[in-house]
């Protein structure tokens, strides 16, 4: 039987570690952007991928179900940002095709952890 680690931080989450992961990959990638893009495309970017652990955070450390639940539901949001900046990304010519696939569905993953979050803290209310 496997057994479940306590989770007393936001950093212990599963969910947070993958989308901090995709922060840092994110900020990588983007070093490659043409200079032109670096306060419209990348400055955008980048605030939206670290929107995502950035609400996980927030909202594991508020006092309420509620609220956790909103912010979980404000990374969501941000998730779908970052997913359609990289898809421009791509279609602009900066991200190859192979390398936004991966990115994709990292993101997607997150997304299902994300969402299987909010439905267990919607059981607890």
């Amino acid at each position: 039987m496997k057994e479940e680690k306590m989770i007393e931080s936001w950093k212990d989450l599963e969910v947070w570690q993958k989308a901090h992961q995709q922060v840092l990959d994110v900020y990588k990638l983007t070093q490659k952007f043409p200079s032109v893009e670096r306060f419209r495309l990348v400055d955008q970017l980048c605030r939206a991928s670290a929107s995502i652990p950035t609400n996980i955070a927030e909202g594991k450390g508020r006092s309420s179900l509620k609220e956790y639940i909103q912010f979980l539901s404000i990374a969501k949001g941000s998730l779908e940002e970052t997913k359609y900046l990289l898809l421009l990304s791509k279609d602009l010519g900066y991200v190859d095709e192979k390398r936004y696939d991966g990115f994709v569905q990292n993101y997607d993953q997150v997304g299902k952890m994300l969402t299987s979050l909010i439905k267990s803290l919607r059981d607890r209310l």
